[in-house]
């Protein structure tokens, strides 16, 4: 029995107009009303998740959500379970090697904050920040605390450029830290100990849950892990080739109510 979905947000619970279709929001009512965990699993910070749990009706202390890849597993209402995350150390070496090579980026820290020196800011991170309903900080390392940390640092751009991009951040990082083409237009660089899957598992520990009765939904390639964790791991119809091999199930699209679909052949 599925007592735990967890579900991407972008590409998945949202379709191509940014939405949560009628029909996915009936079948999660309907999960939600049977005692089951829905549980969003994004790169967003809370801020760019809450608005979707307070449209989906999820909330309080007994409801969990993970955030920034799984660099924050907490409660709706905002109590931390676990958190894993960048140090100054690690944020200036970052800084540092995508200033050298040119390359547009933005971090986070722990408040949903959006950070970066670009002065020419990439309408990525734009985006970011308002669906994060926060400004964007132009400061270098040097303008800020000696003590402040991230949650994540973000290389964005068009699919392209991050195509260029993609080998040579992994090359450059990811003996340290967990490296991921999010989506066409974000390589993310995290803590080497985060990704949804391993937020995920401590979810379900926490709550007492093993592998088989937990459910991932997802699109893209930071959704692999999840779907490595859970006994059922349901790709969408539009998701990527790479995401779609990790997958036990495969859906239709996120405008042809993908997930919606998923829970009444797999749940209900």
């Amino acid at each position: 029995m599925i007592k735990l979905i967890a579900i991407d947000i972008d590409d998945t619970l949202l379709n191509t107009e940014h939405k949560i279709t009628t029909k996915t929001k009936q079948a999660l009512k309907k999960a939600l009303d049977q005692g089951i965990k829905i549980v969003l699993c994004s790169g967003r910070p809370l801020a760019g998740v809450s608005p979707y749990l307070k449209e989906l009706g999820i909330s309080g202390d007994d409801q969990y959500v993970i955030t920034y890849n799984g660099g924050l597993v907490e409660t709706v209402s905002g109590k931390i379970l676990s958190r894993e995350i960048l140090n100054n150390a690690d944020f200036r070496r970052i800084v540092k090697y995508v200033t050298a090579n040119k390359m547009q980026y933005y971090v986070l820290d722990g408040q949903s904050n959006v950070y970066t020196s670009d002065h020419n800011v990439n309408r990525i991170a734009v985006v970011q920040a308002w669906e994060n309903s926060a400004g964007i900080f132009i400061r270098t390392p040097d303008k800020l605390d000696s003590n402040f940390e991230i949650t994540k640092a973000a290389i964005v751009g068009e699919k392209e450029t991050l195509d260029q991009y993609e080998q040579p951040v992994k090359n450059e990082f990811s003996k340290d830290y967990y490296v991921v083409r999010a989506a066409d237009n974000f390589l993310e660089i995290m803590h080497q100990n985060v990704n949804k899957g391993v937020g995920l598992k401590k979810l379900a520990e926490f709550l007492g849950l093993q592998a088989n009765e937990v459910m991932a939904i997802g699109d893209e390639q930071n959704d692999i892990p999840m779907f490595d964790f859970a006994k059922t791991a349901v790709a969408m119809g539009n998701g990527s080739p790479k995401a779609k091999a990790h997958a036990s199930y495969i859906t239709t699209t996120n405008d042809e109510d993908g997930i919606a679909k998923a829970l009444e052949k797999l749940v209900f």
